[in-house]
């Protein structure tokens, strides 16, 4: 095999017995002819002419194509573009600004997700499922509820990453106008992929029904209703034609970020996550709670990201952050909270792994209180508090951080977990 420390010897060689008691034979002879000569003289550049080269008709259509080409198309819309971008002039949406032009940053918090994010990057192949397939085809492994726990939760989150990546991809990036935001939806879009990928990878290791595992969204009323629950928010705003601009389409979008930062991410997920770490922490499954692990803590990034983008368009629309917009946002992160209630009944009809439905009742109401005060909202459960004081461990809701709140969390490059 040649490498690059053999990149100018011979990628052959003969093996030495083939030379023993051999003389080395001399470089082989070439008669070198006048025309060879003046070739080899004439090889530098300042010789080399043209050659004849036919070309097709193509080549032709594309030069006349070019001629004709008209530099000022399409200056309409950039209007206003033209000159270097200032900071001020940058804004979260309507921008007018060049969104092409990256520097100078106005919101340094956004870029610096970016990088946490990429030195997150991880794959679902990296982690050992080995365990958790014997566990799984064992008779005895795992109680029936824990197997509908296991079931569940890849049924729900197997469809939901994908919800949320096509509401990034078709809505969210074309209506955020900040080129260092969009710089990390393209990061978590990437992240919502994986995600969908390390349920994929569990589904197929563990040797489940697939058709049953990512019909769930359609079956199982539970995790229907969360799902269209956030389908109802992404119809209007992923429309081509629909733009931003007006107060009706502006708080449009704004419930949109509220609908799938607060909610999907920010409060759908924890029910589940819960129960497969609660499963990890008695050495069952461990490979899939890795895996949970890992995108916890991607997602944990996303909501931190999203509030920021809502505060700012807060901050820069105070109009839209009306009475009427406030009770808006509040009900829905109510209304998300009762739905994963109403999950965590389905899929703890008794409890199991240390927890029940009442216990993940008041957890749930713990991080709704959360996500209102996040946004700017009153809190709406008083004396609740964390029944899962491990969770804590993996990471703290009392320590979640914005930037409106204090500086971003520090996380490990690659795959190292560290929850510190």
């Amino acid at each position: 095999m040649l490498n690059w420390d053999e990149y100018n010897q011979e990628e052959s060689k003969a093996p030495p017995s083939a030379n023993v008691n051999k003389e080395p034979s001399p470089p082989p002879t070439q008669e070198v002819t006048p025309e060879a000569s003046q070739a080899q003289e004439g090889d530098g550049p300042e010789n080399y002419s043209s050659k004849t080269i036919e070309e097709g008709t193509r080549a032709e259509k594309a030069r006349e194509a070019l001629k004709n080409l008209d530099e000022k198309a399409g200056i309409e819309e950039l209007d206003g573009m033209g000159g270097r971008v200032e900071v001020d002039q940058k804004m979260m949406i309507n921008c007018k600004a060049d969104l092409n032009q990256l520097v100078p940053f106005k919101y340094d918090w956004a870029w610096q997700k970016y990088l946490d994010g990429s030195a997150n990057h991880w794959m679902p192949q990296e982690i050992n499922m080995t365990n958790d397939i014997v566990l799984w085809k064992s008779e005895d492994g795992l109680t029936e509820d824990e197997r509908t726990i296991v079931k569940r939760n890849l049924g729900f989150f197997s469809t939901a990453d994908s919800l949320v990546a096509n509401n990034l991809v078709l809505a969210i990036y074309r209506l955020i106008t900040n080129p260092e935001c969009r710089q990390y939806i393209l990061r978590q879009s990437l992240e919502e992929a994986i995600h969908t990928h390390a349920y994929q990878y569990c589904i197929e290791s563990l040797g489940m029904d697939e058709g049953e595992i990512f019909n769930m969204y359609r079956e199982i009323p539970s995790v229907a209703r969360k799902a269209s629950w956030g389908l109802k928010y992404t119809q209007d705003i992923s429309d081509p034609d629909f733009k931003t601009g007006t107060d009706e389409t502006d708080k449009q979008l704004l419930k949109n970020l509220i609908a799938f930062y607060c909610v999907l991410e920010g409060i759908f997920f924890y029910c589940g996550f819960s129960q497969i770490l609660s499963m990890g922490r008695r050495n069952k499954m461990t490979g899939t709670s890795e895996q949970f692990q890992y995108i916890l803590r991607d997602e944990s990034m996303h909501v931190n990201f999203g509030i920021d983008v809502i505060n700012q368009i807060k901050i820069e629309n105070p109009h839209l952050w009306d009475e009427e917009m406030k009770a808006e946002a509040a009900q829905m992160i109510l209304e998300g909270t009762e739905l994963e209630i109403l999950y965590a009944r389905d899929t703890m009809p008794r409890g199991v792994l240390g927890m029940n439905a009442a216990m993940m009742e008041e957890y749930l109401k713990f991080i709704a209180n959360r996500r209102l005060t996040q946004i700017g909202l009153e809190e709406e459960f008083k004396g609740v508090g964390n029944p899962f004081p491990w969770m804590s461990e993996i990471i703290d809701l009392r320590k979640e951080k914005n930037f409106f709140e204090t500086r971003v969390t520090e996380y490990q490059v690659g795959g190292a977990l560290n929850w510190e």
